[in-house]
Formats: C-alpha cells, sequence, structure tokens
C-alpha cells in the first residue's frame, strides 16, 4: 500500500477527484482558503463552498455543513484548525466521501485514523494547490 504522503498517491488521488467539498472556505480573497478554492475551481474541480457565515463565494452557493450539499463530494478539503478536524471528517463519513484532505499545517492523527478506518484515503498537512500544480506541470 502507498503512504498516503507519496507522490504517486497524492497524484492518483487528485487525478479521481471531480467534486471537493472546501470547509472553512473563506470570502476574504487573501485568505489561504479562498485561494485553494479559487484555483480548484478554475483547474476544473467542481468545488462547493462551506461556511455558514455566508450564502455564495466567487457564485458559488456557500453551504452551512457537509450534510447540505445536495451532490456527491469526492473530496473533503478542511481548512480548519487541527483541534476541529474531527467533526468535518465525522461528516465527512456520513455522506459517504472518499477522501479528507487536511491542508498545511493541518494535523489530527485521531481524525485520519478514523478516516482511514471507514475506508477513506486521507492526506495531512500538505497545500493540494501546490500538489496539483507541481503534477500539472
Amino acid at each position: 500500500m502507498l503512504s498516503s504522503q507519496s507522490i504517486p498517491f497524492i497524484e492518483t488521488l487528485i487525478r479521481s477527484t471531480q467534486s471537493i467539498a472546501v470547509v472553512g472556505f473563506s470570502p476574504k480573497p487573501n485568505r489561504p482558503s479562498h485561494i485553494v478554492g479559487k484555483y480548484l475551481l478554475e483547474a476544473g474541480f467542481t468545488v462547493y463552498p462551506v461556511n455558514p457565515g455566508v450564502s455564495e463565494i466567487l457564485g458559488h452557493i456557500s453551504y452551512p455543513d457537509l450534510a447540505s450539499i445536495p451532490a456527491v463530494v469526492d473530496m473533503v478539503d478542511i481548512f480548519r484548525r487541527s483541534e476541529d478536524v474531527l467533526p468535518v471528517v465525522e461528516a465527512a463519513i456520513e455522506i459517504g466521501a472518499k477522501a479528507i484532505w487536511m491542508q498545511q499545517g493541518v494535523v489530527n492523527e485521531e481524525a485520519a485514523a478514523l478516516a482511514e478506518a471507514a475506508g477513506l484515503q486521507v492526506v495531512m498537512d500538505r497545500c493540494i494547490k501546490i500538489d496539483h500544480a507541481n503534477m500539472s506541470g
């Protein structure tokens, strides 16, 4: 089995992903979650902003939580503090997501273990924008 931090694993995961829920997607253009979410949209992914504080981001409905998204979500990209990740992972399992991506600086071993035990692929403490850009050349 490939390590969930190996480049081949990450590239395979990104290539197999079509829809991404970005939890903590900020409407503020200077925030990392906004920069990454916008990049993912421009790269052709279907992106579902998840932020209960706003109704729309970049012309897309912003959902209050993962359960409110009316579509299948392949990956949940998490921009939350490490200690706030576990409930997000529990919700991702509930909606049938296939993968969890904890952004750079986000590390929660308990949440990662729970996700993996439920059959989800897990990447932790990495930036999907950087990894996607690197594999895209």
